[in-house]
């Protein structure tokens, strides 16, 4: 599968780039639209997590870390919105990405999403200059899906079970298509959880791939929240999942699943960055 040129310095895209460039996630997302069960999102300096940043930054203070950070970073190549809640679901999202277009046209823009609102975004996305997008999809059959999420708010509703889970995965599935007729590139995260949806990860990156997806990236179930009594995947059960999903999709093997305050080329990062925020 040909991949954009832009993913070969984005170091979550190209196993090349991940060892020396450099990415920066910019904190300004604070509400969720759904609420998963292995995500608990939290302010802290001390967890390495998804859902994790030690403050949320104002719009203009994130851009004023940005440009301290690109001074200082010659390697700083991708920035990008992951949290610490849903980035399409904050407004403050579009107003960073339209200044770090404006100011900033040498950086690859990405957004990390949980997909409920990417049909409806992803013409606006192109538009601010986005090239990437990953989208998180862990089931393709409602009733699996059902078991991982708790509820989500849509169009104004809060929904639940089953039919929240035909919303969200219907609204994912069609982010997806829209956003590669965009021009966007896709990867598809999906949390490995064994006692759920195990079964299901061949069935999305399939589907995925049909899409338009380029890369699928299976993380394995941190415990916590309503999931934390259950058990990660076993070395083994990743890795054979990865093989058999990749007659579908290519497989990414590098993810440290970054808070969403990261900062510098993934997995060399001396500290959390908080200190940076004393701008």
């Amino acid at each position: 599968m040909k991949f954009a040129h832009w993913t070969r310095v984005h170091p979550c895209y190209s196993p090349e780039a991940h060892f020396k460039h450099a990415r920066i996630h910019l904190p300004v997302a604070a509400k969720c639209n759904i609420q998963c069960n292995y995500c608990k999102r939290e302010i802290n300096k001390c967890e390495w997590r998804p859902g994790v940043a030690s403050c949320v930054l104002s719009p203009h203070r994130a851009l004023e870390w940005l440009r301290k950070t690109v001074e200082a970073r010659p390697e700083l190549t991708v920035v990008g919105i992951a949290g610490p809640g849903e980035p399409l679901a904050n407004r403050e999202t579009f107003l960073v990405l339209e200044k770090v277009r404006q100011q900033f046209p040498q950086l690859v823009k990405c957004v990390a999403t949980n997909g409920l609102l990417l049909a409806e975004k992803a013409d606006l996305l192109a538009r601010l200059g986005v090239k990437t997008v990953t989208v998180t999809i862990n089931a393709v059959n409602p009733q699996t899906a059902s078991k991982i999420y708790e509820y989500i708010v849509y169009d104004g509703r809060k929904l639940e079970g089953v039919r929240a889970a035909e919303v969200l995965l219907r609204k994912q599935f069609e982010g997806v298509r829209t956003a590669v007729e965009e021009g966007l590139t896709v990867r598809v995260n999906m949390v490995l959880i064994p006692e759920i949806n195990l079964g299901e990860a061949v069935k999305v990156a399939e589907k995925a791939s049909r899409l338009g997806a380029s890369l699928m990236n299976i993380i394995p179930l941190i415990p916590m929240h309503r999931f934390k009594g259950l058990r990660p995947p076993s070395c083994q059960e990743l890795r054979e999942t990865r093989e058999k999903c990749e007659r579908y999709l290519p497989q990414f093997r590098l993810c440290k699943m970054c808070r969403a305050d990261a900062c510098g080329v993934p997995g060399l990062e001396k500290s959390v960055p908080h200190v940076q925020y004393r701008l």
